[in-house]
């Protein structure tokens, strides 16, 4: 079949945040051969061309998007043995997820509840509650744009790193994510890694994968990080903010700027001489607490860390809120804070 291309499709009502302008071109693809037929179309007409998947980490400027919009729908959950699947880009991450907790392969259980599709996790490295789709992607099939050509990269070719990957770094638009193969562990046990579930399961010896997957869509669920309908909270792209990175020696001041003392400030190590920081903590400590905000976007009432949709807001509404936040919390601790979701302009 050939590729079907539309005209001006509102983008808003693709995306779980829900502001933004119309896709000037619009198509959808459920084929390899579609994926590089969308290629060659936006090219031949000299127009930029964007992969949407489950929307659920993207703002939408409020022009919209120029040029064509392909909407990725590869289908498909191949079990291939031993724990190992070859899956569509299109499909839902969560549905894969519960295939994977059915069949008793473990890896991906508490990643249970993260909104959005298979091709979009290794672009981001999607990670939550102490696992990141790195650790069990084996391999990552793509449409390379400048070979006009399909191939997977190995693990190792796409340079996976926190929250992000060669996808969305180095070469960001050269390479469409068609399918990925991951590397589970067959008959494996739950990881808990995260305090919130290790507490959870305090005293129960063997939680199995279920139970685990269905904690953490729970916690989600409780933080608004849960697509639910009727919830408000849901209108969200998730974490807006990444949690920075910043050198060990600035933790004194952190701590001094939050009027606390440094055993108190939350932090991980992240490389040497480097720290993590949650990036909740300090919006809280700014004092952009759960539920603050007037008008169209405010914090989230249930997660310091996602900025909703409170109704007929805007991209616009959505920047003037986001630089709110980030000279407020440059002001009070001197840390930049970076923005989670894409944006398409």
């Amino acid at each position: 079949m050939a590729l079907q291309v539309r005209e001006d499709v509102l983008l808003a009502q693709l995306t779980t945040f829900g502001v933004g302008g119309a896709a000037r071109w619009f198509a959808q693809a459920t084929t390899e051969a579609e994926v590089a037929d969308a290629v060659l179309w936006a090219q031949e007409r000299q127009l930029p061309l964007f992969v949407l998947g489950g929307g659920s980490n993207l703002l939408v400027e409020d022009s919209g998007f120029p040029g064509l919009v392909l909407r990725m729908e590869i289908g498909g959950v191949e079990p291939l043995g031993a724990g190992r699947f070859e899956v569509g880009a299109g499909v839902v991450w969560d549905h894969f997820v519960t295939e994977t907790v059915e069949r008793g392969c473990a890896g991906v259980e508490c990643l249970a509840g993260i909104p959005g599709s298979v091709g979009g996790t290794p672009v981001q490295n999607v990670g939550a509650y102490g696992q990141d789709v790195s650790e069990t992607i084996e391999a990552v099939r793509v449409y390379d744009r400048e070979q006009a050509s399909f191939r997977w990269l190995q693990r190792s070719e796409c340079r996976f790193r926190y929250r992000e990957s060669r996808f969305n770094t180095e070469e960001p638009g050269r390479f469409i994510v068609v399918r990925v193969r991951f590397q589970l562990r067959e008959h494996g046990s739950p990881e808990l890694r995260y305090a919130e579930l290790r507490k959870r399961f305090d005293g129960q010896t063997n939680p199995s994968l279920r139970e685990v997957s269905a904690a953490v869509r729970e916690i989600r669920r409780s933080k608004g990080m849960l697509l639910t309908e009727g919830d408000p909270d849901c209108h969200s792209a998730g974490s807006f903010f990444r949690n920075p990175v910043v050198a060990q020696e600035r933790l004194q001041a952190i701590a001094a700027a939050a009027a606390v003392p440094v055993a108190d400030v939350p932090h991980w190590p992240a490389g040497e001489g480097l720290l993590k920081l949650p990036a909740a903590w300090l919006l809280e400590r700014a004092g952009f607490v759960k539920g603050f905000g007037e008008g169209p976007v405010g914090i989230s009432r249930k997660h310091t860390l996602a900025l909703v949709n409170r109704g007929g807001a805007t991209f616009a509404d959505v920047a003037r809120f986001q630089q709110q936040i980030v000279e407020r919390v440059h002001l009070v601790f001197g840390v930049e804070l970076v923005r989670e979701p894409v944006t398409l302009r």
